[in-house]
């Protein structure tokens, strides 16, 4: 990994700083970490080059909310001219108790995925992921179903209900939180994570020969920032139980290791969820085969959802390599 460049969003804080500073330690010559802010972002390069006593971390700014943003952030990625080997999409968060949506019209714990789609679609146009990248996205066990006080759309039922058994419709309602939308904020964020693991399964359709990516969850991991809007009854019950019996929760630093993890898989299962066993938050992660995340009708639903929100497609782009099937 010495002449790597790994790219990571969400930074400043929690799993994306704990995988930039594990990156370094792992030997990539160059980490790009990214922020809402260029002055924090700055801040968190010196910060970790002085923790790892490594000059290898460059500043970005990136929000991931904002296009004008990410295109500013691709443009400076263009005129550097570097190929990226590990793109981790880290940056995350839940949403409040009450509905909150972007500027863009854009439910806020949906929101990183649009951003990450617009980046990655971006890299890909401008040839600036190597051709053995590996692309990870994190998702999380509560899109499985098994995660107290989570649960996660029916999509199939929700489209046949209110879209016309429009499937793409009614992903774009929940990225959007639309008018037929009861929002709850713990559905709201299994739905966000559920949609990241279809959008990586789509993705990898799309990619050239040689390229890979995997959704990944980091596991639970209650001290980050990610938790920061969590209801009540996440924030005072379920992260203090976690927190309290053993197993049910691990270090930042534990969680980012999945990541890193998943930077050596082989394409061979690209496309696919990984995560902490069935019913568990941690411990090893393996590959989810729970029908609803292999349902290909739902993870092209997702991407044309995602397309349609984000403004950005695949199809123009000149991918001169083979694709996978």
């Amino acid at each position: 990994m010495e002449h790597s460049i790994a790219l990571v969003t969400g930074t400043t804080s929690g799993l994306g700083y704990a995988a930039a500073r594990m990156l370094a330690i792992e030997g990539y010559r160059q980490v790009i970490v990214t922020g809402r802010s260029l002055a924090r972002v700055q801040e968190t390069a010196a910060q970790l080059a002085a923790e790892t006593k490594m000059q290898v971390f460059t500043p970005l700014e990136l929000e991931l909310d904002t296009p004008t943003s990410v295109q500013s952030a691709l443009a400076e990625l263009v005129k550097r001219g570097q190929p990226i080997n590990f793109l981790l999409l880290n940056a995350g968060i839940m949403g409040r108790k009450e509905r909150v949506l972007t500027a863009a019209g854009i439910e806020v714990s949906q929101a990183p995925l649009i951003g990450h789609h617009q980046l990655t679609v971006g890299l890909l146009r401008a040839k600036l992921l190597s051709p053995n990248a590996r692309i990870v996205i994190a998702s999380s066990e509560a899109a499985r179903g098994d995660v107290p006080l989570f649960s996660y759309t029916d999509v199939a039922a929700f489209a046949a209900t209110q879209y016309h058994g429009d499937r793409t419709a009614a992903v774009e309602a929940l990225l959007r939180s639309g008018p037929n939308v009861k929002y709850q904020p713990n559905r709201a964020f299994a739905d966000a994570k559920l949609i990241v693991a279809w959008w990586a399964a789509a993705l990898a359709r799309r990619l050239p020969t040689g390229m890979a990516v995997f959704a990944v969850s980091p596991g639970a991991t209650p001290s980050t920032n990610a938790v920061r809007n969590a209801g009540p009854a996440t924030k005072w019950l379920l992260i203090p139980l976690t927190k309290l019996i053993p197993g049910m929760s691990h270090t930042p630093e534990t969680a980012a290791y999945r990541y890193l993890q998943a930077s050596e898989f082989g394409t061979d299962v690209s496309g696919q969820f990984f995560a902490s066993a069935p019913k568990k938050f941690t411990g090893p992660i393996e590959a989810m085969r729970h029908p609803h995340f292999l349902d290909r009708a739902n993870q092209e639903a997702a991407w044309q959802a995602v397309v349609s929100v984000s403004g950005v497609d695949l199809s123009l782009v000149d991918l001169s390599l083979t694709q996978h099937p």
